[in-house]
């Protein structure tokens, strides 16, 4: 299956030089209202969603069912990390400024469920951004890793992004983050931290068993530049690919942002339903 993007317009949102402090689940409103676009036109063109935030948790429904996630969130709270429940699948992700969050929104096919596609156009975009260093990523469950599945992403078996999908009837929202510098170990210690407590009653089953030395940022696996060379890498690829127009904004347009209000506080209400915050 070919990339959307080398199909059709392109509409690329960037807000990577504004680094998030507030509510972490204000970009997730913008992927939420944009998939329901999508999910009513498809026409419309795809959006590719680059953003940071300064301090963060963001968690899988899984996670939010966990005996102590409630106090679990207190305490990430109390050290200063914004906490959020998305609606994508997976677990825990600890966010910060070296962490690069990307994501797809297309439409799709109501006939069209088979996820595996979506998954592959980002680990492709995320690859060809690496450049040669791309040719040194595996994808595959990394064991012990935070938020672990299929679609891992390591380099010398060390994980560096993780790959979420959050499907409508007509719309999929692929949403990936990616250590691109900091300590891979520290943000495992994050993570630990949060299920010690959250998971305190559950079955070993229920939640990952997090070695946070199973974690790395690219920085650490010899690929320099960071977080603001990977955004600029992932921009050139898309640039690159774009089959005709390829339109880039740095802040959330009027139209979009109207309907992101609406989907962020349907997000908060469910937040508050599941952590009881």
């Amino acid at each position: 299956m070919q990339p959307t993007w080398r199909q059709t317009t392109l509409q690329l949102l960037d807000t990577t030089s504004r680094i998030h402090t507030g509510d972490v689940l204000v970009p997730f409103g913008i992927d939420e209202a944009y998939a329901r676009l999508c999910a009513k036109d498809a026409a419309i063109a795809p959006l590719v969603h680059l953003w940071r935030h300064e301090k963060a948790v963001v968690l899988g429904s899984r996670d939010a069912k966990l005996p102590q996630a409630a106090e679990a969130v207190r305490e990430l709270e109390a050290k200063g990390y914004r906490t959020a429940v998305r609606q994508s699948g997976g677990a825990a992700v600890p966010l910060a400024p070296g962490v690069v969050n990307l994501s797809l929104v297309m439409p799709v096919g109501a006939a069209d469920l088979n996820p595996e596609p979506f998954f592959a156009q980002m680990v492709e975009l995320i690859r060809a951004a690496l450049g040669d260093d791309g040719e040194r990523m595996n994808s595959g469950e990394v064991v012990g890793s935070y938020c672990p599945g299929t679609y891992d992403l390591a380099i010398d078996g060390y994980k560096f992004c993780g790959i979420a999908q959050r499907r409508l009837t007509r719309a999929v929202a692929v949403q990936a983050f990616i250590n691109a510098e900091g300590c891979g170990r520290a943000y495992g210690e994050v993570v630990q931290s949060f299920y010690e407590t959250a998971a305190q009653g559950a079955c070993v089953e229920q939640y990952p068993q997090v070695q946070p030395e199973r974690m790395a940022s690219l920085s650490e696996l010899g690929v320099p530049g960071g977080a603001e060379w990977l955004a600029a890498r992932i921009r050139k690829v898309l640039h690159a690919q774009a089959a005709s127009s390829f339109s880039v904004l740095d802040v959330c347009p009027p139209w979009l942002a109207r309907e992101a209000e609406s989907a962020l506080h349907m997000l908060q209400g469910r937040q508050r339903h599941l952590v009881g915050s």
